[in-house]
């Protein structure tokens, strides 16, 4: 696994631009494996109860009216509501929003990794293995590099995703078809990259891994053969893959995909 670059960075984008296009409904979640005191605040149905009474009465979005290669500014301005999350802010900077979408979630539906047009999320701290009883092992604290991640994902309006993605969908349809689809069907690429993600096994380590001349691989070779959107999750740690599979399984729910189109995850050791 190639740790030095970009490619997991990549994959987990493709999973926010995903959450950024279509999301009707958010799965909230307090923390990675912290239990909520009680009445503390209002359940998880209690949030989306709210967040549907607000998709329900809020006024139907309007198109975005740019031209597609001039809609950045707008699609920004309009994403720029979603979250005060310094990181997703940051994000929104990169260029050609539209049509990075559209491609990435092409290439997760087709089992490819979306990393050359999601360049904007880069790792800053290294990969680190731990040596065990003879065994090299992946260090679990570098699962802990994605933690950013499901801090943006938490920081989301779910309402406000509905009504970025009703406003950009007949750009996102233009930049489907540029991408050689001029028949094809947005909708249901959508829905195969999203099953792609929930399909993804959830594994609980410890990983072992070995170095190869330049970057570690993993030992097992049925895991090392795992498809590229698969092995990004995998990367990532149990706990962040659990939550993202959550949250695109109620979004896919939310969008009218029903319980027999989308799969329920599964966790293995």
């Amino acid at each position: 696994m190639d740790e030095k670059q970009k490619v997991i960075r990549a994959g987990i984008g493709a999973v926010i631009l995903i959450v950024l296009g279509v999301a009707a409904y958010y799965l909230f979640f307090t923390g990675r494996g912290k239990d909520v005191p009680a009445g503390s605040g209002p359940s998880p149905a209690e949030k989306l109860a709210v967040e549907a009474a607000g998709l329900k009465e809020g006024a139907a979005p309007s198109p975005i009216k740019s031209e597609l290669d001039k809609s950045d500014e707008d699609v920004r301005a309009l994403a720029a509501e979603l979250s005060s999350n310094a990181v997703f802010l940051e994000w929104l900077k990169t260029k050609n929003i539209i049509r990075r979408f559209a491609a990435a979630v092409d290439n997760i539906a087709n089992g490819q990794s979306p990393r050359p047009h999601l360049d904007f999320f880069e790792l800053r701290t290294p990969f680190k293995v731990v040596e065990r009883n003879g065994r090299t092992q992946i260090d679990p604290a570098s699962y802990d590099r994605y933690n950013v991640v499901a801090d943006v994902f938490d920081s989301l309006s779910a309402a406000g995703c509905a009504r970025l993605y009703e406003s950009a969908k007949p750009l996102l349809d233009e930049a489907y078809r540029d991408l050689g689809y001029p028949t094809g069907d947005f909708r249901q690429t959508l829905l195969r990259a999203i099953v792609v993600i929930l399909r993804a096994p959830v594994f609980e380590g410890p990983f072992e891994v070995e170095k190869g001349i330049v970057t570690y691989a993993l030992k097992d070779k049925r895991l090392e053969q795992l498809g590229e959107v698969e092995k990004h999750l995998l990367r990532m740690g149990p706990e962040n893959v659990q939550l993202i599979q959550a949250k695109l399984r109620a979004i896919s729910l939310a969008l009218g995909f029903t319980e027999d189109q989308i799969p329920t995850p599964v966790s293995y050791r």
